[in-house]
């Protein structure tokens, strides 16, 4: 899943983002309020949640989740706040917040909060996720085809679940890059193309059918 981090304390980002990639989350880290509005209005489909701060340069965490809601942007926001008070949590939940977490935090609370977080979509998905013969759990990231665990990277867990969140639906590489990758990314131009190669090789086994697809000139496809 992909994660807009919008926090000023460097260090602190810094040790967030780092604690999330481990967990398999991709996460572009924004220090700026006016700046992370402009971010998530121009990219809203690009990201899964959005971690804010409360106190920020330019524009506090409240009125970003204000302006958010009046653009209808319906990701999920988790507020970080320094404030423990009744009244704060009251207001920032009815600014458009979907949870908020008091500073300090471990981290595994935080990583909590986001996983039930992202288990409320705004669509109802169904908890196991099911293509033909291939079963994904994103609680225990755990993948399976035909009864048999396909052990998965990360990455390549990440692009399963994509395809199976878009089943039959033809995937450009651009949209791989943009969901599974950070915003600034910068490595080789056929990373994608890699990473569902092993993927696949891992999906079809030796005698099982293929069931991703490459789409010449656009991208991939999952048949369902």
């Amino acid at each position: 899943m992909k994660v807009l981090l919008v926090e000023d304390e460097e260090k602190l980002a810094d040790a967030i983002k780092r604690g999330l990639e481990l967990q398999g989350y991709t996460v572009d880290i924004v220090a700026d309020g006016a700046k992370a509005l402009t971010r998530i209005s121009l990219h809203r489909s690009d990201y899964d949640v959005v971690v804010l701060d409360l106190m920020l340069p330019s524009m506090d965490g409240q009125e970003i989740c204000k302006q958010m809601r009046a653009k209808d942007i319906t990701v999920p926001i988790l507020i970080l706040t320094a404030r423990a008070e009744t009244e704060t949590k009251v207001q920032l939940l009815s600014s458009g917040a979907d949870d908020y977490l008091v500073k300090p935090f471990s981290f595994a609370e935080l990583n909590a909060r986001l996983q039930a977080l992202l288990r409320r979509p705004s669509e109802t998905l169904p908890q196991v996720l099911r293509s033909g013969d291939i079963e994904l759990d994103p609680r225990t990231r755990r993948a399976t085809r035909g009864g048999e665990e396909v052990p998965l990277t990360l990455k390549e867990y990440g692009l399963l679940e994509y395809f199976m969140r878009h089943p039959d639906q033809v995937v450009n590489r651009e949209d791989l890059l943009t969901h599974l990758w950070d915003f600034n990314y910068a490595g080789f131009s056929n990373v994608v193309d890699v990473h569902v190669k092993n993927l696949r090789r891992k999906l079809d086994g030796k005698d099982a059918e293929g069931v991703l697809e490459t789409v010449r000139g656009i991208g991939y496809r999952l048949r369902g």
